[in-house]
């Protein structure tokens, strides 16, 4: 039974829009070789083009078209991409002469372009590239002639300004952002990687771009800078906590410590009070501070903080000060429970048997220390030769 051509046009359109082009493909032959109408041979190549497949056989269609029928604009529009498929670089570019003679409209502009960019003629590529974004400047064309501009024709600042520009004047994409960050890491501009992450955080509050801007400060150690950014943006106060206390600013690292525990009721908070009023202090020995810093710690476990690292700090000022060298130990044993081999608390050990006098076990704990630390850091060679002497 001979189909209509309504029920092969339905077909065809059907095919399309499934994106199931072999068959629109050779649906709209069909049509094409039963009517000859112009139509179904551009959706014949259309399609052609959508599937790679038949490529060479609709290029030859369109060209005895095109002889039949010189002139037709939309058989440039074509061939162009056809021949740019099997990569038929100078025939597409001679179509391309052809079709800048015929329309100066964006979208030939456009189309010509890729053209020239597959030829090398890059600097050409660019122009068109460049007229299209001078009436329209959207972000897509943008992006390809920055990367020409990277890539090929030596003008990496140029495109950095040209995104910089567009950036501050039109509402983007992270796309545009994260081409800023290539080039900037390129040029190694750490100041340009620095503003652009922080324009990325602004638009989106993303965790990651807020960690980055940290690290850039930090690479730059510019630390009282990331701390000023932090405040003035309340992002993280956590991250701002531990910057106090990498500066030493105790007061607004108490202060913080303060806000952080009546937001989340978090015992770790009280136990950084402790450790916080000890490394503010300028007498380690002053007894009413370490009767502070012991009520800090005591609330801390009583409110039910465990960690090893807030014990073991506490149980070392119990032993080291000798306020309860007994109750320190069994604390510092309780962060072993947690982590046996941790050096720093076997050496917080070591010290209480010291302090115990008992020190053949002092010497025995010290001795793995050492064996797996070293001697570099200033208080396990001090325990050390305390120690040694001790054991003669």
């Amino acid at each position: 039974m001979q189909i209509s051509e309504d029920e092969l046009i339905i077909r065809g359109l059907l095919y399309d829009e499934y994106k199931a082009y072999e068959n629109s493909y050779q649906v709209y032959k069909k049509l094409f070789d039963d009517t000859g109408e112009e139509v179904y041979l551009f959706r014949e190549a259309t399609a052609a083009l959508m599937s790679r497949n038949h490529v060479s056989e609709s290029i030859t269609r369109l060209k005895l078209w095109d002889d039949k029928y010189p002139g037709k604009i939309e058989v440039r529009r074509l061939l162009i991409p056809l021949y740019l498929t099997i990569r038929q670089v100078a025939n597409a570019k001679k179509e391309a002469d052809f079709l800048l003679e015929q329309s100066t409209e964006l979208v030939d502009l456009d189309l010509a372009s890729n053209s020239y960019l597959y030829a090398g003629n890059f600097k050409r590529a660019l122009e068109l590239l460049t007229r299209i974004y001078e009436v329209r400047p959207v972000e897509s064309v943008l992006l390809r002639m920055t990367e020409i501009m990277d890539q090929f024709t030596n003008e990496r600042l140029k495109a950095i300004q040209i995104l910089e520009t567009h950036r501050r004047m039109n509402i983007t994409s992270n796309d545009v952002y994260l081409k800023l960050l290539e080039l900037y890491q390129k040029e190694r501009d750490v100041d340009g990687i620095l503003e652009t992450y922080k324009a990325l955080y602004t638009q989106d509050d993303n965790e990651l771009y807020l960690k980055k801007i940290i690290d850039v400060y930090i690479y730059k150690r510019d630390i009282d800078a990331a701390i000023t950014f932090l405040e003035e943006t309340k992002a993280k106060d956590d991250l701002l906590y531990e910057l106090y206390k990498t500066k030493r600013y105790f007061v607004k690292a108490l202060a913080l410590a303060d806000k952080l525990y009546n937001e989340d009721n978090n015992a770790k908070w009280i136990a950084e009070k402790g450790v916080l009023l000890f490394e503010k202090s300028e007498d380690k020995n002053d007894k009413e501070m370490i009767a502070s810093v012991i009520e800090q710690f005591e609330k801390a476990v009583k409110l039910g903080n465990d960690d090893s690292l807030y014990l073991n700090y506490y149980g070392y000022t119990l032993i080291d000060k000798e306020v309860d060298v007994k109750k320190g130990m069994k604390i510092i044993e309780d962060a072993l429970v947690q982590q046996p081999d941790n050096t720093y608390y076997l050496d917080s050990l070591a010290w209480g048997h010291y302090k115990n006098r008992d020190c053949a076990k002092a010497y025995k704990l010290m001795k793995r220390v050492v064996d797996e630390e070293g001697l570099e850091q200033s208080e396990i060679s001090e325990h050390w030769q305390a120690i040694k002497k001790c054991n003669k």
